[in-house]
């Protein structure tokens, strides 16, 4: 650090080695894509390289390439999500056709502690990755992201009744996603 609490950037081909396992981490659970992670940190990496110039020092070098990846996770969304055919988005698999849901939740008994779990995360990954593209970005956008309705509705390009309507159904099929793969990838061994 130098004096008056500005921060140096280290020299790029140190950041592999310094940032890349966490910049992939944080990419795969918000993609549930190895491929796509892979690739965004790459972007993310590159994208550095180019603007380096423009690191003033204010920011911890971790917390500055972490924001540019966020904006790499939301550019990728937003490419799959429009190249995603319209009918990507089965209502059947969840609702039956007066609009109730085919089958019953069960409730989920700890939700802090599976928060913090590895399992947890990998099944919510795979999880994700199940569900159509559109509520996978909806759902990413939002909740792992904190983007907010406005936001998510302009990356989207929908309206705030379907970007509900996508939240609810990703929430659906997430939780029921859940309750199947919880035991599955707990009994894995760790990745």
């Amino acid at each position: 650090m130098t004096e008056g609490g500005d921060r140096t950037l280290p020299d790029p081909s140190e950041w592999v080695e310094r940032y890349g396992d966490l910049l992939y981490r944080y990419a795969l659970a918000r993609l549930a894509d190895p491929d796509a992670a892979r690739d965004v940190v790459q972007e993310t990496l590159l994208s550095a390289v180019k603007g380096r110039t423009s690191f003033v020092g204010r920011a911890d070098p971790r917390t500055w390439l972490v924001g540019i990846l966020k904006h790499k996770i939301v550019d990728h969304i937003r490419r799959i999500v429009r190249e995603a055919p319209a009918d990507d988005d089965p209502e059947a698999a969840w609702f039956d056709s007066s609009g109730r849901w085919r089958n019953p939740f069960g409730t989920v008994t700890e939700p802090d502690r599976m928060l913090d779990s590895r399992e947890f995360w990998r099944a919510l990954r795979r999880c994700l990755a199940g569900l159509p593209r559109r509520q996978a970005a909806a759902f990413v956008l939002r909740e792992l992201e904190g983007m907010d309705t406005a936001g998510l509705c302009q990356e989207l390009g929908i309206t705030a009744t379907n970007a509900w309507v996508l939240l609810h159904r990703a929430r659906l099929g997430l939780r029921r996603c859940l309750e199947k793969e919880w035991g599955r990838v707990a009994e894995e061994p760790n990745r």
